[in-house]
């Protein structure tokens, strides 16, 4: 396994996509591409952005171009262990995230990949995983 790999969030990607964000642009193009991925939760997130949003005319043409460009982990046995365990542990600690985002959060410790984010909700679990906000680098 590779173990400089960084999971991007679905916020993270927003940011790629729309061209927002100065930092986030910088740290992706800094990156080799084999160490960049996203979760298959991540890629229904962004799917689901354009099914919502028809009207947005450039939306599908750049998710679909980002699909085809960043590797997609599938959810697999040791995916669903890491979420047993990490909402597990997070449920006895009181904290909670998001359905998706524990899912991308397990997926994230399945797999030693750093979740990039700035959802500061994954900050408040961050104990669990390996967290990087390429907003504030």
């Amino acid at each position: 396994m590779n173990t400089n790999l960084f999971m991007l969030d679905t916020n993270t990607v927003s940011y790629v996509l729309k061209g927002l964000h100065l930092n986030v642009r910088r740290r992706l193009n800094e990156t080799p591409m084999e160490n960049i991925c996203i979760s298959v939760i991540t890629e229904a997130e962004l799917l689901l952005g354009v099914a919502k949003n028809p009207k947005a005319i450039h939306l599908p043409l750049a998710v679909k171009e980002f699909l085809l460009r960043v590797d997609i982990l599938a959810w697999d046995s040791e995916a669903a262990a890491s979420y047993a365990s990490l909402r597990s542990n997070c449920e006895k600690e009181g904290l909670s995230l998001g359905n998706m985002d524990m899912l991308i959060a397990a997926h994230s410790v399945s797999t030693s990949a750093t979740l990039v984010t700035n959802d500061k909700a994954f900050f408040n679990v961050g104990h669990y995983l390996k967290l990087e906000d390429w907003t504030r680098v």
